[in-house]
């Protein structure tokens, strides 16, 4: 073990050597979390939307949680009716983007009640938070130009769902576009009696739309997509409308945090027997074939243990995902022989934060002799 740190000492320091500036500061690494604070009321008007929400109380624990986290970047959904409790525990490190209102019987003054078919609430939920040592430069909000279910199909008409685009510089100088969205749900039940048709087809509109907004914007910057997208890959077609889709362009590679570091990359087919640890939100990330940097995950973690309040319930009813990223500069990637697979005398390899790792990982890795690969 001594041998093992002292090695990773070595190599970290001859590695560095190598490096621009950017990668030599030891900030070189960035975290995200996606979730959906649940901050719907209990009840909307005549219907019961939330009864089991967690309210006032909930959601100031639910800030508590995010400010102990420390993520660099928080993309938060579903932020309606408990905007000060859950920002509560936020103000003093962060910063934020708009916030559009709650589902709120008294700010409804333009509402078309003799006409229910035509009510649509501006709020869109949708909030993100970065450290005070991040900026936001740009922020553009967007509606999905499709949408389904008013009083039914879990309301999702009500508000104007849609997702936001920000353009962020990390404490590092690194310079990310990031989507948080919000995409149509279904409910179980209309699932099970296959009553979902819609849901679905609306979804597959927004992957679209989506695509089609990062593509017409895409440059050099490294994109993150997270949010609350109501989809799983056994159900959806995410891989061929939006992955498949943008990767076939040959302009960009386009990766699932989840799959890539819990599946090794491989992703449910469409059709497939569900997978018990996949879930609505999602951590997707895009590098352009002309970055000057790229973005790699370095691990992802649903909560389900630290998410929990003293009855051993969770805070709200989406588990929040967090991912860490490193970020490595493509001349460096550039410099180094590129191989399907890797081995060495002794079968011994590390990432560049030091860890082992195994034969087949991917990412830029370094025997303990000072070689230097990229796996891929």
């Amino acid at each position: 073990m001594k041998q093992h740190i002292i090695l990773s000492a070595i190599t970290a320091m001859a590695l560095a050597a190598t490096l621009p500036t950017r990668a030599q500061n030891d900030n070189s690494t960035f975290s995200v979390m996606t979730i959906n604070v649940d901050g719907l009321p209990g009840k909307f008007l005549f219907f019961n939307v939330n009864e089991d929400g967690p309210k006032s109380a909930g959601s100031e624990d639910i800030s508590i949680y995010m400010a102990a986290k420390d993520c660099d970047i928080v993309a938060m959904q579903e932020d309606f009716n408990y905007r000060w409790e859950i920002w509560s525990r936020l103000f003093a490190n962060y910063e934020h983007d708009e916030w559009t209102g709650g589902v709120i019987y008294e700010d409804m003054e333009d509402v078309d009640f003799i006409h229910p078919q035509n009510i649509k609430l501006k709020c869109d939920g949708l909030n993100m938070a970065w450290k005070r040592e991040c900026k936001s430069t740009s922020y553009e909000r967007v509606p999905w130009n499709r949408s389904f279910g008013k009083f039914s199909h879990d309301f999702d008409d009500i508000v104007t769902k849609g997702f936001r685009r920000h353009e962020v510089t990390l404490h590092d100088g690194t310079e990310l576009v990031v989507y948080n969205m919000h995409m149509d749900a279904s409910n179980e039940r209309d699932e099970r009696l296959g009553n979902d048709t819609k849901d679905r087809e609306t979804r597959v509109a927004q992957w679209e739309q989506l695509r089609q907004h990062i593509m017409e914007r895409l440059d050099k910057r490294p994109v993150l997509i997270v949010g609350d997208m109501n989809s799983y890959y056994y159900r959806d077609p995410i891989k061929t409308t939006f992955i498949d889709s943008i990767q076939s362009t040959g302009l960009a590679t386009v990766n699932d945090v989840w799959v890539e570091k819990q599946w090794n990359g491989i992703y449910p087919e469409l059709g497939s027997e569900p997978r018990t640890d996949e879930t609505l939100d999602k951590v997707l990330y895009i590098n352009p074939i002309e970055a000057e940097y790229i973005i790699s995950p370095m691990s992802v973690e649903l909560d389900r243990d630290g998410y929990n309040n003293a009855e051993g319930k969770p805070l709200g009813d989406h588990y929040p995902l967090i991912a860490h990223f490193a970020i490595t500069p493509t001349d460096l990637i550039n410099s180094i022989d590129i191989v399907d697979t890797a081995t060495s005398a002794n079968d011994e390899w590390y990432s560049l934060q030091g860890t082992k790792v195994g034969a087949k990982d991917k990412g830029i890795i370094i025997s303990r002799n000072g070689q230097k690969k990229l796996q891929k």
